[in-house]
Formats: structure tokens, C-alpha cells, sequence
């Protein structure tokens, strides 16, 4: 099996994907989206969001970053893709999943689930471009209100070129809420070619042995159970008998909030902190009571004073 280790937008960034990876167990990456408009973005647009294209395109534990691009304009897209495959990228994933009302609105994302002929045309633009050795991949969504066009979305991904596929088991109005529908990602699976990894609410190894044998899929992306514990990716693989400890887990926050200290505006810094911390209390008894510690600090001097000379004293 794979585990593929998602995105998530101001959490699980290029930082975090080399914290993570470093602790093992994943067998890819994905970057978070580069929204592409009507224009062709510089280089330097895409080393912001994934400077692993600076080494190979892979984080230095040497775990292999797609870089995803979300857009409408198949020609743009293409233009897009032409170019951050010229900076080495591993491979090109495309963004037909995200949420975000602001993406949406846009064009972007879960919205295009309602027009699987335009789905076809990007990713058939995209591949058009793209080296034959570097992979062509989709995320989509169940659908966007409802699953009536999940069959057709998928296949026009399939045979738009995509490589493989990755179904995240819940429409764009569904949202995060539970469950997932792991029984639909079968249903996609059972009538495409292509390879299909299974993606949603996905916390625990237990769950993982569920996807699985719902879905039918063996490879598996993790997102949000990823960032709650993680060692998760070793513990389903064996790799590990049980989880990292607390005071392990909290080296690796002491790394992430060293990583970010060249460039990451310090209230930033300390959301991150906060948000990490939120979804670590989900594993974590310690976490949850740290959280409480400095949930409603949002003076980052007030901060290092509480909470950060505790935790980081020891790298520092």
C-alpha cells in the first residue's frame, strides 16, 4: 500500500511536510493548491508554495512532492503545468476538491464537480504538456451538492489522462463533517481503469482497515490524521507498536515553530502553534491541556513567556 500525505491550506505546508515525513511512513506528498488565473506565474510562485522543487522536487528525507495547481482555464492551466514541470516537479496534481466558498466562487476547486466535460478539458490540456515520465493526477470530491455526477467526474478524469486518482469521500457540502462515504469511493473504483486512492476522515489505523475494506482501494491519502498524530503513517504500516510519545511529539512542535521563525510573522507563528495543539488534544491528553495553557494568548511575547520557553527550552 501507499500513504499519500495531504494538504492542508495554513497548517500542512512545506514545513510541516518535511517534519513529517522526516518522522516516516508516507510515500508521497502533495503540495498545497497554486491557484492558477490568467496568467502564467512566475517561477518563483511555485518555490514559494514548494521550494522541494529546489531539491528534486522531494523533501529531504527524500519523499516525493506533487505540486497541485486548481484553476478553470484549461489553456492557463496547461501554460501553468508546462512550466513547473520545466522546474522539475515530480508530478502535477489538479484540484478538483476544495471547499472554500472564496475558491468556489472563483470557479475553482469542488465547483467544477458540477461540469465534468470542463474536468476532462483541463486535465486533457494539462497532460497534453506535461513530460510522458511526469504523472498526471486528480483530487475531486463526491460531488458538489449532492453525488449525481460522481461517476461522471471520475471518468472524465480517467479519460482526461489522469494517471490516478484521489477521492476524498464527501461532496463539497458535506464539508468535513462525518462520515465519509467510503462505500462511493468503491463505487468510482469499480468502473475506472485507473488507480483510485481513498481520502477522508482517517484518524486512526482502525480507520485506515475500514477505508480499505470498504472502499476497496489500497492506497490511502491522510490529511487531518496526520497532523492529530503523527506517527500515524508508521502505525498502519507496522512499522511502529504504538504512538509517538508526548515529549516526542513535542520536539517536533519545538521544530515546527524553529522552522518558521525566517519568515512567518510571529502571531502567525503562534496560531499554528494553536492549531496544531487543537488537533494533536484530539490524540493527545497532554495537547489538551497545553491547549487550554494558551488558547486565548495571542501576544506572541505573552507566549514565549508561557508556553514557549517550557516547550523549546531544550533546542534552544
Amino acid at each position: 500500500m501507499r500513504i499519500i500525505l495531504a494538504p492542508m491550506e495554513g497548517l500542512l505546508d512545506f514545513r510541516l511536510r518535511e517534519i513529517l515525513t522526516q518522522i516516516g511512513g508516507y510515500d508521497e506528498c502533495v503540495s498545497e493548491f497554486i491557484r492558477v488565473n490568467d496568467t502564467l506565474l512566475p517561477p518563483h510562485r511555485f518555490f514559494r508554495t514548494a521550494p522541494e522543487l529546489k531539491n528534486s522536487s522531494r523533501t529531504k528525507s527524500d519523499t516525493p512532492v506533487k505540486i497541485q495547481i486548481l484553476g478553470s482555464d484549461p489553456n492557463r492551466m496547461a501554460d501553468n503545468a508546462h512550466l513547473v514541470a520545466s522546474l522539475g516537479a515530480y508530478g502535477i496534481d489538479i484540484n478538483f476538491g476544495c471547499p472554500a466558498p472564496t475558491v468556489n466562487r472563483n470557479r475553482g476547486g469542488a465547483a467544477l464537480l458540477k461540469e465534468p466535460n470542463l474536468m476532462y478539458s483541463i486535465v486533457k490540456a494539462v497532460r497534453n504538456v506535461v513530460p510522458e515520465n511526469i504523472p498526471v493526477t486528480a483530487k475531486m470530491r463526491l460531488g458538489y451538492e449532492s453525488t449525481e455526477l460522481a461517476l461522471d467526474c471520475a471518468k472524465a478524469l480517467e479519460e482526461g489522462g489522469a494517471k490516478e486518482i484521489v477521492v476524498h469521500a464527501r461532496t463539497k457540502t458535506d464539508g468535513y463533517k462525518p462520515p465519509a462515504y467510503w462505500e462511493w469511493i468503491a463505487k468510482i473504483k469499480s468502473i475506472l481503469k485507473i488507480n483510485v486512492i481513498a481520502n477522508g476522515e482517517i484518524w486512526t489505523v482502525q480507520d485506515a482497515i475500514q477505508c480499505q475494506k470498504i472502499s476497496g482501494c489500497d492506497d490511502i491519502m491522510i490529511g487531518r490524521g496526520a497532523v492529530t498524530n503523527p506517527s500515524i503513517a508508521l502505525l498502519i504500516k507496522k512499522k511502529l507498536e504504538e504512538r509517538m510519545s508526548w515529549q516526542k511529539t513535542k520536539e517536533v512542535l519545538s521544530s515546527y515553530w524553529l522552522s518558521m521563525e525566517p519568515d512567518v510573522e510571529a502571531v502567525s507563528r503562534v496560531g499554528r502553534i494553536k492549531q496544531w495543539l487543537h488537533y494533536l488534544s484530539r490524540e493527545y491528553e497532554e495537547a489538551q491541556i497545553d491547549f487550554q495553557k494558551i488558547k486565548r494568548i495571542s501576544n506572541p511575547k505573552d507566549f514565549e513567556l508561557i508556553y514557549f520557553s517550557e516547550l523549546f527550552s531544550q533546542i534552544k
